[in-house]
């Protein structure tokens, strides 16, 4: 029996073109959805899961900067409640408009997530028998995380790797040198064909960017 084909379903604002993703193996199963940002976001990855007849298991979070939260609480108030993981170096954020930054663009943006769920370095979580590696990808945010299938060859890297870039480290919490060695830590070692989905921007690969990123090759 052939393993079954994965859906990704990509959703973006119209500010900051941010990837809010729901991820299923199959119609009228489980799904993820991950990142959900700024409208029309919640309400096109809503549709999309009702129209699929999906049952979201969980809200996982690459971190917690405004752009990647702005539709929890409209997705759960929709959909039900459900788990929201986060690395716990950045729960403060979900709460606190300062620390997620969204004061510094004159918005107030939280989310009401009382118990959220820590995503540990190295551990797994799972989505309908799909087994998916966490890992340190922080710098860019205090707690950022990739997530890794080897069964499909892809990772979710949030803000720590784009086509051709890297994650701002400008902001009063980033870490550049920290955001360095976990990209040539734990996500230049994955294997070269590997499918980068970033959370801004275009698809690309780890080979691609192991070999013409200039951040990746000659740091900041």
């Amino acid at each position: 029996m052939n393993d079954p084909a994965i859906h990704i379903h990509v959703t973006n604002d119209g500010v900051y073109m941010e990837n809010g993703l729901t991820i299923y193996l199959r119609e009228n199963g489980p799904c993820w959805i991950i990142d959900p940002g700024l409208p029309p976001q919640a309400e096109e990855i809503i549709d999309h899961v009702r129209a699929k007849s999906l049952t979201c298991e969980a809200i996982v979070l690459t971190h917690a900067h405004p752009d990647h939260i702005a539709g929890i609480d409209e997705v759960r108030e929709a959909l039900g409640e459900m788990p929201v993981y986060l690395a716990k170096e950045e729960w403060d954020m979900l709460t606190d408009p300062n620390a997620n930054l969204s004061a510094l663009m004159g918005r107030s943006i939280t989310a009401n997530v009382t118990d959220p769920r820590d995503l540990p370095h190295g551990e797994t979580i799972e989505l309908d028998g799909s087994t998916w590696k966490i890992f340190n990808t922080a710098g860019h945010s205090p707690g950022g995380r990739t997530f890794y299938s080897e069964k499909y060859g892809i990772a979710i890297v949030g803000d720590a790797l784009f086509a051709g870039s890297v994650g701002r480290v400008d902001f009063p919490h980033s870490n550049g040198e920290e955001l360095m060695r976990n990209i040539h830590e734990n996500l230049m070692t994955l294997p070269g064909e590997t499918r980068v989905i970033s959370g801004h921007g275009p698809d690309t690969t780890i080979d691609r960017e192991r070999t013409t990123n200039p951040f990746v090759l000659n740091g900041f």
